[in-house]
């Protein structure tokens, strides 16, 4: 795998596990209710059974050839609200309003825990992002160059 692929790959390792169990918690209290014990350990319960799944996920399309990607790690962790989703949910823990954008593009994201950015799962997947998305971009055009499909810079 490449470095800087290996990059965000180790920085997403590091932090998804409590990215989704904040998520539970961090919502819980931004939408007025208390986080109960039992909330708390539904939340590590559920980061503990989900997360290996999801960075299995992101690990497979980190692995794919940049050119056969059809979706990027942020789509893998998008997806991935599900699980505190129904954490919340299972707590009775209330929505949040939501704009129209919002709820045509993430309908089963209703609490809004879709992250925009790295930035939004932890500050820690910021730089590896950028650097990963970077890389990719360069990858696919030096191909197209070589393939003689866009002129050299």
């Amino acid at each position: 795998m490449d470095p800087y692929v290996q990059l965000l790959a180790d920085a997403a390792h590091a932090a998804v596990p409590g990215w989704l169990e904040r998520c539970v918690v961090d919502t819980a209290r931004r939408m007025g209710a208390v986080p109960t014990p039992q909330m708390r350990a539904d939340a590590r319960a559920m980061s503990a059974e989900c997360s290996p799944r999801v960075l299995a996920e992101l690990d497979e399309l980190l692995a794919t050839d940049a050119d056969a990607q059809t979706r990027n790690p942020l789509s893998v962790l998008r997806a991935a609200v599900s699980h505190p989703t129904a954490v919340l949910a299972a707590h009775g823990v209330r929505t949040p309003p939501r704009d129209e954008f919002a709820v045509r593009n993430f309908p089963g994201d209703v609490y809004a825990l879709s992250p925009a950015t790295f930035a939004d799962v932890d500050e820690s997947l910021q730089e590896p992002g950028l650097i990963w998305g970077a890389w990719k971009a360069k990858t696919v055009l030096d191909r197209r160059r070589a393939e003689g499909r866009i002129p050299p810079a």
